[in-house]
C-alpha cells in the first residue's frame, strides 16, 4: 500500500542521507550564531488565514473542530472558519512571527533563529512538489540593517560549501525597487499585483511573452510600452554588484536609498567571505510572498536551473501580532532539492559494518565485539549468516553500510577481517 498522495516513506538509506544533510545544515547555521527553536505543527486557523501567507493560505490543511455533528457541518459548509479552528502550518515564517510575539521578553534584542521541520501544503502532487516536506529556515528579528541580510546569505552559502556544492550565488532584488520601477513605467497601483505575477514568468515565457500577457491583461498601454523598451535595452548582465552596476540594471528614477542598501549588502557579504561577493542583481526577481517589504533573494547553483532556497525581508509581519513594527528577514534552504542533488554523494568516510555471525556464536561474545567497534566510532549491525550471503550484502550496501566481517565461535575483536561491501 502506498502512503497518501504527495507524501513519502523513506527507506533506511534515504533517511540516513537526509539526516546527514540536516546535521550539516544545523551545524553550519549554529556556527554562525543562530539558535534552534521548535514550534507546534498546528496554528490557529485565523492566524494561518490572516493574509500573511500569500497563495500558501489557499493550500492550508484545516482541522475540523472537535464535536461537530453532521447537521452542524452542513450548516457551516459555506464558512470554512466555522468548520475549523486549527490548521497544519504551511511554512515556518508565520509560526516564527507568533513565537516571537509570544516569547519576546525572553529573547535577545536581535534574535537569530533556526527552524528545521516539516510543513504541509495541499499541493497537486507532481515531481518535486509534495504535500509534506521539510523546510530549513534561518531568520533574524530586530535588525533593520543590511548586515542581517548579509549574515543570512553568508551562512547559507557556507552550508552549500560544506555540502560540497561550491560555486553558489545569490540573486538579489528589492521589493521597493520593483515598486519604484513600476511607478517609473506608469503602472497604476491596482494593476501592480497582476503585473508582478506576469513579470515573475519572464524565465518561462520570455520578454515577448511577458509584454503580450501584460497587453492581454489590459494594463496601461503607455506603461507596457515603457516596460517593453526597458526589456529591449542593452544587456547589463556583466555589471558588478556595486552602485554603477545596479544603476545600469535599473531604469532612471529609482531612489538612492534603495541602491545604497543593496551596495552595503554586497560590501558586507564580500567582507564576510574575504572575496568578491557572489551576488547578482536581478531586477526581475519577484518572489511571490506578499509579506516581503524589502530585499528579496534566491540561492542558485550552476549545476541546476532552479533555485536552492530563498527569502527576504518581512518587516510588517510581526507587527500584526505585537501592534508595533519589528524588522525581520529570513532565508529558507531548499532541503528537498538539495537532498536530491546529493543522492549520489560518497559516504565512504563513515565507518559502518555488518557483523555476519554463525548460529553457534554466543550472544555475549557478539555483543562484546559489537560494543568494542561502537566505542571506536563505528556503526554496527548484527546479522545471522543466511543461505544467500550475496543478497544480504547487497541489502546492507543499499542500507548505507560500507563493510562487513564474519564472526565465528573463536573470533575476537583483534581477529576480525573487515572487508569492503560492493
Amino acid at each position: 500500500m502506498n502512503p497518501p498522495r504527495g507524501m513519502r516513506d523513506f527507506l533506511p538509506a534515504d533517511k540516513a542521507r537526509r539526516e546527514r544533510v540536516l546535521a550539516v545544515i544545523r551545524e553550519r547555521y549554529r556556527a554562525h550564531g543562530f539558535d534552534e527553536i521548535e514550534t507546534p505543527v498546528m496554528e490557529e486557523y485565523s492566524r494561518l488565514h490572516a493574509g500573511m501567507g500569500g497563495d500558501n493560505e489557499k493550500l492550508s490543511f484545516s482541522i475540523l473542530k472537535r464535536g461537530m455533528d453532521a447537521e452542524a457541518i452542513r450548516g457551516a459548509a459555506e464558512d470554512p472558519a466555522a468548520l475549523a479552528d486549527l490548521g497544519l502550518r504551511y511554512d515556518l515564517t508565520v509560526p516564527l512571527a507568533r513565537f516571537y510575539a509570544t516569547n519576546r521578553a525572553q529573547l535577545p534584542t536581535v534574535f537569530r533563529a533556526i527552524q528545521m521541520a516539516p510543513v504541509w501544503r495541499a499541493e497537486r502532487p507532481q515531481k518535486g512538489r509534495y504535500r509534506q516536506f521539510v523546510q530549513c529556515d534561518i531568520d533574524i528579528i530586530g535588525d533593520a540593517s543590511a548586515r542581517a541580510e548579509a549574515e543570512l546569505m553568508t551562512a547559507s552559502l557556507d552550508v552549500l560549501d560544506a555540502l560540497g556544492l561550491e560555486g553558489g550565488i545569490v540573486r538579489v532584488n528589492d521589493r521597493r525597487a520593483l515598486d519604484a520601477m513600476l511607478d517609473v513605467f506608469g503602472f497604476a497601483a491596482d494593476e501592480r499585483p497582476g503585473v508582478l505575477i506576469t513579470i515573475d514568468k519572464l524565465d518561462k515565457i520570455g520578454p515577448s511573452g511577458v509584454v503580450a500577457e501584460l497587453r492581454e491583461r489590459g494594463t496601461t498601454p503607455d506603461a507596457v510600452d515603457a516596460f517593453a523598451a526597458y526589456l529591449d535595452r542593452p544587456s547589463a548582465d556583466d555589471a558588478g554588484f556595486d552602485a554603477a552596476g545596479i544603476r545600469a540594471a535599473l531604469p532612471a528614477g529609482i531612489p538612492d536609498e534603495i541602491v545604497d542598501h543593496l551596495v552595503a549588502l554586497g560590501d558586507t557579504v564580500a567582507a564576510a567571505r574575504g572575496a568578491e561577493a557572489p551576488l547578482r542583481f536581478d531586477p526581475f526577481l519577484v518572489r511571490g510572498m506578499g509579506y516581503y517589504t524589502g530585499t528579496i533573494f534566491e540561492l542558485a547553483h550552476p549545476s541546476v536551473d532552479y533555485s536552492l532556497g530563498g527569502g527576504g525581508r518581512y518587516d510588517g509581519m510581526i507587527g500584526r501580532f505585537l501592534g508595533q513594527d519589528v524588522p525581520a528577514v529570513g532565508f529558507s534552504i531548499g532541503f528537498e532539492r538539495i537532498v536530491d542533488l546529493l543522492q549520489d554523494a560518497d559516504d565512504s568516510g563513515s565507518r559502518s559494518l555488518v557483523l555476519v555471525h554463525d548460529r553457534d556464536v554466543p550472544l555475549a561474545q557478539l555483543l562484546r565485539i559489537k560494543a568494542a567497534l561502537v566505542a571506536d566510532g563505528a556503526r554496527v549491525r548484527l546479522e545471522q549468516r543466511p543461505k544467500n550471503m550475496k543478497a544480504l550484502l547487497e541489502r546492507s550496501s543499499a542500507d548505507g553500510y560500507t563493510s562487513f566481517a564474519t564472526v565465528g565461535a573463536d573470533s575476537t575483536i583483534d581477529s576480525l577481517e573487515i572487508k569492503p561491501l560492493g
